[in-house]
């Protein structure tokens, strides 16, 4: 069955979740991969998104975490000041998933601006409640497109730590929360080194190859000893994401 590079980075993102965790899940491509993973192979998944919302099981993906889809679907709705204090900082979520502008090889994140802060280039919306899921949930996924405008060697602004300056420097903050531990792009699945903590491809998507994922990375992108090759999505995963996709065009149209 074809696919495109999105849908094959979407399910590649899904099916590194399960029944048990508990999701604090980003607008985009990260609601669509957990949301993915809810409705295929782990329906117990709980899903928690920033405006509160507890084990919401949406229909439709949601246009923005004030979508109404969030709420009528949720277990409970808590306030904001609750979610982040007792749920997010409480140590109570698994895992985070976030994207960004810009990335750079240990995993650090800007969503802030590109180019000088005081006379940028592009001024982006900024961190939101990224910089504490960054630092309080159990690890971080993300989920971006690669190329080299957002893989880059050296950020405009930190607005989300990953892994810092690389090695211990994390923990040497006073961040104890393992931090970033998967990227998952268009093109190749990375993790970090156990050491260095810079992120290695670990993982090769069907149809690209070594020199794509060179060309598209800003820094001297490493590779595992032992490389594999993602598994193409099934006929299954593919029919659930499409049909989600599909309900969220009917219902928000040319906004979604």
């Amino acid at each position: 069955m074809d696919y495109t590079s999105t849908e094959m980075m979407t399910v590649a993102a899904a099916r590194a979740l399960s029944n048990e965790d508990v999701c604090f899940v980003g607008i985009g491509l990260p609601s669509a991969a957990c949301n993915l993973a809810r409705l295929t192979h782990a329906p117990d998944i709980t899903l928690i998104y920033e405006s509160g919302t507890i084990g919401t099981r949406p229909a439709v993906l949601p246009l923005s975490i004030g979508d109404g889809e969030l709420c009528e679907t949720a277990l409970t709705t808590v306030a904001v000041p609750e979610m982040f204090r007792y749920w997010l900082q409480g140590g109570r979520i698994s895992i985070g998933f976030l994207g960004g502008a810009e990335i750079d090889k240990y995993g650090n994140i800007n969503s802030t601006v590109i180019g000088d802060y005081d006379d940028p280039k592009v001024r982006l919306p900024g961190g939101g409640g990224a910089p504490e899921i960054a630092t309080s949930c159990g690890q971080i996924f993300i989920v971006m497109k690669q190329g080299k405008r957002s893989f880059v060697d050296k950020l405009s602004f930190r607005t989300s730590l990953g892994h810092g300056d690389g090695h211990n420097s994390r923990r040497e903050l006073g961040v104890t929360t393992k931090g970033p531990n998967m990227i998952v792009t268009d093109l190749c699945v990375m993790r970090p080194d156990p050491e260095t903590k810079e992120f290695q491809v670990v993982s090769i998507h069907p149809g690209v190859s070594r020199e794509d994922i060179v060309a598209a990375t800003g820094w001297e992108i490493q590779f595992a000893d032992d490389i594999e090759e993602t598994l193409v999505p099934s006929a299954a995963e593919l029919d659930v994401l499409r049909a989600l996709n599909a309900r969220t065009a009917a219902a928000h149209g040319e906004q979604a």
